[in-house]
């Protein structure tokens, strides 16, 4: 049920502007995976990370900080 959570707020995240934003803000998981619960949305950061891999890349900017690139988890380079 936790990981349906990652994928029902990647979703919510294509529709709510200031979420997006918040969520770009942070290059911390622990800080994203906060951001997210406050929301409703409870996962791990295995599971995040898990929704994360299959999100193509232009989802993946519209979630995260886009410099992040093609590694596809939450840590700055």
């Amino acid at each position: 049920m936790t990981q349906q959570n990652a994928t029902r707020l990647f979703q919510a995240v294509k529709q709510d502007q200031a979420l997006q934003q918040r969520l770009k803000a942070t290059a911390d998981p622990n800080t994203f995976i906060q951001i997210a619960q406050e929301r409703g949305y409870y996962f791990t950061a295995e599971e995040l990370d898990s929704e994360i891999s299959k999100l193509s890349e232009e989802d993946l900017a519209a979630i995260v900080n886009p410099g992040w690139g093609t590694r596809r988890h939450l840590n700055p380079r």
